[in-house]
């Protein structure tokens, strides 16, 4: 019997720092709620807006798989291995922090702000060499169609992380569905609907909403208005 559990996007941790404008979907430096600490390996999924000019100062982070989608605008990334680049609305950016390493990211813009996605995935391997990498997608890929972003395996589709994770975008027009089949046993899903509305089975969701779903081989995704967006995280349930 299919498990679920549904996160309506007014329940999210809210921190406003002025500069930064982040709604954290589970607990996350100051918003701490025993009953939003993970969803599996998935630990944190951050829906961030950085006001031109600014970002985050060099900070560290340790064994853990963090990949950034940028929504709109762009961002500058510096880190200790030595790493310098802009992500961009298309693009998706990947780091293995492993050991240990230190980054900054910042919005060079003077006149647009920045909006992305953090996410943070326990990684199935610990210390392992930090690593970074980022790619440039087609977004007209994800049409009508899921469109692989991330996946455990350096020659498949998309960036990898150290966890048999599987990430996927669509844009859908109204009316539209498909299925996703789960690529591994005991994996659940979590869903969140960057636009637009959507349903997931039965189930309504409308944009920034997100639905865990877990004991289930496949789910059914239907779009409820034009140019809907949904991001599909499936990971595996114990960390």
């Amino acid at each position: 019997m299919e498990n679920t559990v549904l996160h309506k996007a007014n329940t999210r941790g809210h921190a406003n720092h002025g500069w930064l404008d982040s709604h954290h979907s589970f607990s996350f430096a100051n918003y701490y709620n025993p009953d939003r600490m993970h969803f599996g390996v998935l630990r944190v999924l951050n829906d961030d807006r950085v006001d031109a000019g600014m970002g985050f100062g060099t900070h560290p982070h340790d064994n853990m798989e963090i990949i950034s989608i940028p929504l709109e605008g762009d961002l500058e990334h510096k880190d200790s291995m030595g790493n310098t680049a802009v992500i961009k609305k298309g693009d998706i950016q990947v780091m293995s922090a492993g050991t240990g390493i230190y980054h900054s990211e910042y919005n060079k813009n003077k006149d647009q702000l920045t909006k992305f996605l953090q996410i943070w995935v326990y990684p199935n391997k610990k210390n392992v060499t930090p690593r970074y990498d980022q790619i440039t997608l087609n977004e007209a890929d994800r049409h009508n169609t899921l469109q692989q972003i991330l996946s455990p395996d350096a020659n498949d589709e998309g960036v990898w992380i150290h966890q048999d994770a599987w990430f996927h975008l669509g844009r859908f027009d109204k009316d539209f569905s498909t299925a996703y089949d789960l690529k591994k046993s005991g994996n659940g899903i979590y869903a969140f609907v960057i636009k637009g509305d959507v349903n997931i089975g039965t189930i309504q969701l409308s944009e920034r909403d997100a639905l865990g779903i877990w004991d289930t081989n496949s789910i059914t995704i239907t779009a409820n208005t034009q140019d809907a967006e949904i991001l599909i995280i499936e990971v595996p349930m114990s960390v």
